[in-house]
């Protein structure tokens, strides 16, 4: 297949990072824990409707449709079964017109399945991603195969503006284990590969249990989320930096950093906070990224950036790129524990850190876990919680509302992406089936 062509994909990318999410400055001054606070949203107001089923696994808003491929276990187009465990995703587009996703799989070690394709970078594990050629009109599969092979618990990651997927492992296990190597990295997958990567574990970036990144296009830095009761917001600045549609070169090394909040040391960002409220940032270094004891203790990245006066979070998920921002969830942040989403804007200065939403109750917004944003303005929301699993939407003056619910089971929805042309979500059920959705519909009606 003929590489990307990096023009194409700059322009892509900044139409996702300048698209209407402007409007989330609104949100400042919005709180659902506040009277006044704005109510749900509804139809006219950047809601779709009311849900109704729209075929055995979803229910979505009136006129909404959705094709279901990538089934567990089906067989792929290199003779091996697509992986379960469907998680972070993110969708660009190829020099023939069509869409190219990149799925990860959280497959643990216990969830081996054999023999995995080669070259792996564990041959004890069965996680990894796997590639898709999608059909834009059609919206069916091309093609699929594994991209990155012998990694464990690749939960989310994040598209880079050079043209790759950077793929996250949510543990720190190793040989205690029984694997093979440390784990506990982040891997890249380029857009334009057609079988399994090299693949190259980025320590300078930290081992430490990753869940997604977002890359800002303007200055290369890449924002790293942890998914631990006591976490960090972390940033990478790249010794070879992404300049000018040169690829950024993260095996070369950089420099590692935790977010803190400036002149209030150890400052506490998982309760007692003020949505709309702004704090300004600073960032302290992360002096060993890849500790030697970080297999018996995986908050040994976050200690060091604790110990220089780091702020904390509970269990940072999600993140996106967008608007000159990145946009994270916390998923059991917040008074009620039920999740908070954040904006952090960087600056020369540091930047400033605003909480945008956080929710009181489950029946609200529950357990918040991969986010994107999306081209019309609003934040897509896939929700971790339980019985009953939504993704939600947020839109620009903060209001909320319901888009997608799983009508099967309890298991989460995950990878939320927009196609390049913005008419087609994707989107995962991550067990039971275990699938990917494409899902189009009049999206012109709402913020999404």
């Amino acid at each position: 297949m003929a590489s990307l062509s990096r023009r194409t994909f700059l322009r892509y990318s900044a139409g996702l990072a300048g698209a209407t999410v402007a409007g989330f400055g609104a949100l400042q001054a919005r709180s659902w824990l506040r009277p006044g606070g704005p109510p749900p949203a509804t139809l006219g107001s950047g809601a779709y409707g009311a849900l109704r089923k729209a075929g055995r696994e979803l229910a979505l808003p009136p006129d909404f449709q959705y094709r279901r491929f990538g089934l567990r276990g089906s067989p792929m187009t290199d003779g091996f079964p697509t992986p379960g465990a469907h998680d972070g995703m993110a969708a660009f587009p190829l020099p023939n017109g069509n869409i190219r996703l990149i799925r990860n799989h959280e497959l643990s070690l216990q969830e081996h399945s054999g023999t995995v394709p080669l070259p792996a970078y564990d041959p004890k594990a069965s996680g990894g991603t796997t590639s898709l050629e999608i059909d834009p009109a059609s919206r069916e599969v091309v093609s699929d195969f594994t991209s990155l092979s012998g990694t464990v618990r690749n939960c989310a990651g994040g598209p880079t503006p050079w043209g790759s997927w950077l793929s996250c492992e949510e543990t720190v296990v190793g040989s205690a284990e029984g694997a093979t190597r440390p784990h506990g990295y982040v891997f890249e997958v380029p857009v334009d590969t057609v079988g399994p990567v090299d693949p190259i574990p980025l320590k300078a970036m930290g081992r430490f249990v990753h869940e997604a990144v977002a890359v800002d296009p303007a200055t290369g830095i890449v924002y790293e989320t942890e998914d631990q009761q006591r976490a960090g917001l972390y940033r990478f600045i790249p010794q070879r930096p992404y300049s000018d549609g040169r690829p950024a070169d993260l095996a070369a090394g950089g420099r590692l950093q935790m977010l803190a909040i400036r002149d209030r040391p150890n400052y506490d960002c998982s309760r007692r906070q003020t949505a709309g409220s702004t704090l300004p940032v600073t960032w302290v270094d992360i002096d060993n990224p890849d500790p030697a004891d970080a297999e018996t203790n995986p908050a040994a990245v976050f200690e060091q950036g604790w110990a220089a006066g780091g702020a904390r979070f509970t269990r940072v998920e999600g993140c996106w790129f967008g608007d000159g921002s990145v946009y994270f969830s916390c998923t059991d942040g917040g008074d009620a524990e039920h999740g908070q989403i954040w904006r952090y804007r960087p600056a020369e200065n540091g930047g400033e850190l605003t909480l945008i939403f956080e929710s009181p109750s489950s029946k609200i917004l529950d357990h918040p876990d991969n986010v994107c944003v999306s081209p019309r303005g609003g934040i897509v929301v896939c929700e971790d919680g339980d019985p009953r699993i939504y993704v939600r939407g947020l839109t620009p003056d903060g209001r909320l509302f319901d888009f997608a619910s799983n009508i099967t089971n309890d298991s989460e929805f995950a990878g939320a992406t927009f196609s390049p042309d913005g008419q087609t979500l994707f989107l995962n059920i991550q067990y039971d089936p275990g699938a990917t959705f494409a899902i189009w519909g009049p999206w012109e009606r709402g913020a999404l």
